[in-house]
């Protein structure tokens, strides 16, 4: 398998992944306050997490363009992202229809801690890959202080959420969200530096 077989296969995974969340938001059937109000949870919940699977699907695509070959390595850890990432419109419509209880908002933020380990799972296996140290590995490995404290935030979100308040849980959720809106600058430079060649 090339490696633009498995991007076309995940983005067609992403693209699924939001449609089905877009689903979940069901139209008023009144125009009074009250009946929109009563989907403004949900609507929220939508907004966060079509900014996290926008967040992974660009990332995503940068670390596909670094990699070398693809094994079954490499496709077992892609699906293993494409698995928890998917159970997102599932945590997603709970957490809203649940107006954001704890236990909604402790799961969700399970599930991100699971899509964040997946996703470094799948970096460490494409890093692998190569036989030697590129300026494109030396690239990715810039995210490795982001990951960490992705991964630290997601861990502190779940007590948070069961035991002080939703709200520090979606604070943690907003800043990783923030601390990964852009892709990695380091890969740009050198995926450009590789095209003018």
């Amino acid at each position: 398998m090339n490696k633009s077989r498995l991007e076309a296969f995940s983005d067609g995974v992403f693209a699924i992944i939001i449609t089905i969340m877009v689903l979940e938001l069901k139209v008023p059937e009144s125009t009074a306050w009250e009946a929109i109000h009563h989907l403004l949870p949900i609507f929220g919940c939508y907004i966060l997490s079509f900014i996290f699977v926008g967040i992974y699907w660009n990332n995503h695509h940068h670390l596909i363009k670094t990699m070398v070959r693809v094994n079954g390595a490499t496709m077992w850890a892609n699906m293993h992202l494409l698995f928890w990432l998917s159970l997102v419109p599932f945590a997603t419509t709970w957490m809203g229809v649940n107006n954001f209880e704890r236990i909604t908002v402790a799961t969700y933020g399970c599930l991100l801690l699971m899509c964040g380990l997946s996703f470094t799972l799948l970096t460490k296996v494409i890093i692998k890959g190569y036989k030697e140290e590129t300026p494109l590995i030396k690239a990715l490995k810039t995210d490795k202080h982001r990951s960490v404290l992705a991964v630290a935030f997601y861990i502190l979100s779940i007590p948070s959420a069961l035991y002080i308040h939703p709200g520090v849980a979606a604070f943690f959720f907003v800043a990783v969200a923030i601390m990964w809106l852009l892709p990695n600058k380091a890969i740009e430079k050198v995926l450009s530096n590789e095209n003018d060649d």
